[in-house]
């Protein structure tokens, strides 16, 4: 028991944990939630099943960091730190999610040992300050850019796709995923919006199978009786209900004395749908897609004027169909004369496997385009997604902040070796920090080793002597013949904005857990 509990300051329910006990919990649950995630790192991760115990008892199998911390309840304080940086590094840059935990799991243990030196953690924290921005002034310093040679850049950009991808369930087909990724890219022109990026997942079939469409592809049927091709078409994208023609039970009270009465009510009601209907086709519209439904009497009216009317295209396909088509959401037809209507050259059905889905083309916005998936079943399909959308973030950065580094572990070496340098010339304590913080940089390439199997001490003491010997040596680690390997031969390239978040992020977030010497836990106060 703290002596603050004894001496009935905190309430009644309230827990304290001081010094080198509260110590022992952030860094015992930091380092717990960096072995979790440490066996998905690197080209020969292994994925984790994820089972809700919920009502649908869903799966979700996963090899991203991001998606396994977000979906487990962590209790541990210092562990939640870990699980924020690595949904940041989601955000920010969509790579390096397991990297960034696991970097900043291996400074706290080394941190540990150092406290148990009787090394004050403020020493520790100074040290690793320093140690960062030596590492991250290297990182810079070795980076490259082929921004100006187009062939150049996109080979760039293919190789940093399948570094990528390689470490997902992709890594099968990831020549194919990553033309598929870059192309997407390229397309959007520097802009950087990956709304107009659509992927659509539909089983059946091979994970080979999947395709990018120059177009947008949206997943729904073409009403009955209504034009399945348009060519030239002017379209009015829309969020409002067109069901109002029959009378709604619910919630309504009408008092009638006879039936006559009822049917002129929905006469009423029909008439008001009709004109609504008409003041929609006013607007020299050939096709109308709606978020909400569209029931029989508009939807034959809509036939009848030879209009092409798509119900219940969700919110995510109808906010994504407004910017690709340079359409705007209506939901009032008043004044046509202001409503932005969205245009796009040709709609026809097609067939993707067994569905009928609705394809645009030659729309608007030049760089949308729709990527198909295909696999056996939904979860490789998931998993798909989530691969393909961090190559495709990790693209979006390579594309604005065009600088390189090679992969492998070949970064952490150098910066390692940089900061031992630094920590050589360092007088006092700090020192020791410095050289820990080099330790936990080669910790990336050693779990990689580790996860495949390899001999990591041996291969890491290559790297590092093979580092020593030749000021810019291109060696890192090379899981598939089980040694160390030029990264430049076997084309492993990273976003140098990836490694970049992995080192400051997992510095910062190690830095505010040494901070902690008390955990105060109570309970909520209770409502009187």
């Amino acid at each position: 028991m703290a002596l603050s509990q004894q001496s009935g300051i905190l309430q009644q329910g309230a827990s304290e944990e001081r010094g080198e006990n509260a110590r022992m919990a952030s860094f015992v649950g930091a380092v717990a939630v960096a072995d979790l995630v440490k066996s998905t790192l690197g080209p020969k991760g292994m994925d984790k099943i994820l089972q809700s115990m919920g009502r649908g008892q869903e799966v979700t199998i996963t090899n991203d960091g991001a998606t396994i911390l977000k979906s487990i309840y962590v209790d541990n304080p210092a562990a939640k730190v870990l699980v924020d940086i690595s949904k940041v590094q989601d955000d920010e840059v969509g790579d390096g999610t397991t990297s960034v935990v696991v970097f900043a799991g291996e400074l706290l243990r080394e941190a540990e040992l150092l406290v148990n030196q009787k090394v004050h953690p403020m020493t520790i924290i100074a040290g690793y300050r320093e140690a960062c921005d030596c590492a991250r002034s290297v990182l810079e310093s070795i980076s490259f850019n082929n921004q100006s040679d187009p062939a150049l850049f996109r080979a760039d950009l293919l190789n940093i796709a399948k570094t990528t991808l390689s470490s997902k369930i992709l890594t099968v087909d990831k020549e194919h995923f990553a033309n598929l990724a870059v192309d997407a890219i390229l397309r959007l022109k520097g802009n950087g919006n990956l709304e107009a990026i659509h992927i659509i997942k539909k089983t059946g079939g091979t994970l080979q199978e999947s395709f990018l469409d120059e177009g947008f592809i949206l997943d729904k049927k073409i009403g009955v009786g209504q034009p399945k091709r348009i060519e030239d078409a002017r379209i009015l994208v829309a969020n409002t209900p067109m069901d109002t023609d029959k009378i709604k039970i619910y919630g309504a009270r009408v008092r009638v004395d006879s039936m006559a009465k009822v049917a002129d009510i929905e006469a009423a009601e029909k008439e008001k749908m009709r004109e609504k209907v008409r003041k929609i086709i006013d607007h020299g519209i050939n096709c109308f897609i709606n978020r909400q439904l569209i029931y029989n009497l508009p939807e034959e009216m809509f036939a009848d004027a030879g209009v092409m009317a798509i119900e219940h295209a969700d919110f995510d396909g109808i906010e994504r169909l407004a910017l690709v088509l340079g359409g705007e959401i209506v939901s009032t037809f008043d004044n046509p004369d202001t409503v932005k209507l969205g245009h796009c050259k040709l709609i026809e059905e097609i067939m993707i496997g067994e569905d009928r889905l609705i394809h645009f083309s030659g729309v608007a916005l030049g760089e949308a385009c729709t990527i198909v998936l295909r696999g056996a079943s939904t979860h490789i399909l998931d998993e798909a997604e989530r691969s393909l959308h961090d190559a495709l973030c990790v693209l979006k950065e390579t594309v604005a902040d065009a600088r390189v580094v090679f992969g492998g572990g070949w970064p952490e070496i150098r910066m390692a070796k940089a900061v031992e340098e630094l920590a050589s010339r360092t007088p006092g304590k700090k020192a020791l920090a410095m050289e820990a913080f080099a330790r936990a940089l080669r910790a990336l390439p050693a779990t990689i080793c580790d996860n495949a199997g390899l001999d990591s001490a041996e291969i890491v003491a290559n790297l590092k002597a093979a580092h020593g010997a030749e000021a810019d040596s291109r060696m890192g680690v090379d899981v598939v013949r089980g040694e160390a390997g030029d990264m430049a031969v076997l084309g492993i390239y990273e976003s140098f904005r990836v490694r970049q978040q992995v080192l400051l992020s997992g510095t910062e977030a190690a830095e505010i857990i040494l901070r902690v010497d008390d955990i105060i836990k109570c309970a909520p106060r209770k409502r009187g």
